[in-house]
C-alpha cells in the first residue's frame, strides 16, 4: 500500500505565514482545526451545504471543507479568529453578540465570516438580499431573525470598512 502523496503548502492564515507538509487531499477545512489549531471553524455537514466551514480566501467566502488546502497555497485565509484585531471583536462580532444572534452557536462562526463578506461585496441592500445571500449559512437553532438584525445593525453603521 503507497502512501498518500504529500505536498509542502504554505498557508497565509490570519496575517501569519505557516509552512505545512499535508497530504494533497487535506481539505482547508482539516488543516485549520487539525494542523494550525484554528477551531474557530466549524465542520458541520463535511459536503458544503451547511456553512459552518466558511472562511475568506482572498477576501471570498469559501466552505473549507470543499477547498483542498494545497489550492490556497501564497493565498490570504481569514477565520472567524481573524477577524478580532488586538483583542478588540470585529463590528460584525460585536453585533451578533448585542443582537443574541446565536443559540447554540455553532453555526455561527461561519455565519460571522459569510455576513462580513456580504457587507464588503454590497449586498445588504434589503432583509431579503441579507436572506438571500446569508442562504447557504444554515442555523438549525432557527436564530434567522437575530442574524440579519445583527448584520443590518452593522451594514447601516456603514459595514464596508475593513474591521466589518
Amino acid at each position: 500500500m503507497n502512501a498518500p502523496p504529500q505536498v509542502a503548502v504554505t498557508l497565509r492564515v490570519n496575517g501569519t505565514e505557516h509552512r505545512l507538509e499535508l497530504d494533497a487531499r487535506v481539505t482547508l477545512l482539516d488543516a485549520l482545526r487539525d494542523r494550525l489549531g484554528l477551531t474557530g471553524t466549524k465542520k458541520g455537514c463535511d459536503q458544503g451545504a451547511c456553512g459552518a466551514c466558511t472562511v475568506m480566501v482572498d477576501g471570498k467566502r469559501v466552505v473549507s471543507c470543499l477547498t483542498l488546502a494545497a489550492s490556497c497555497e501564497d493565498r490570504e485565509v481569514t477565520t472567524v479568529e481573524g477577524l478580532a484585531e488586538d483583542g478588540t471583536l470585529s463590528a460584525m462580532q460585536e453585533a451578533f453578540v448585542r443582537h443574541d444572534a446565536f443559540q447554540c452557536g455553532f453555526c455561527t462562526p461561519g455565519q460571522v465570516v459569510s455576513a462580513v463578506c456580504l457587507l464588503r461585496e454590497g449586498r445588504a441592500g434589503s432583509d431579503e438580499d441579507i436572506r438571500e445571500y446569508m442562504s447557504g449559512n444554515i442555523c438549525r437553532c432557527g436564530a434567522y431573525p437575530n442574524i440579519v438584525a445583527a448584520i443590518r445593525d452593522v451594514a447601516g453603521a456603514g459595514g464596508g470598512d475593513a474591521r466589518v
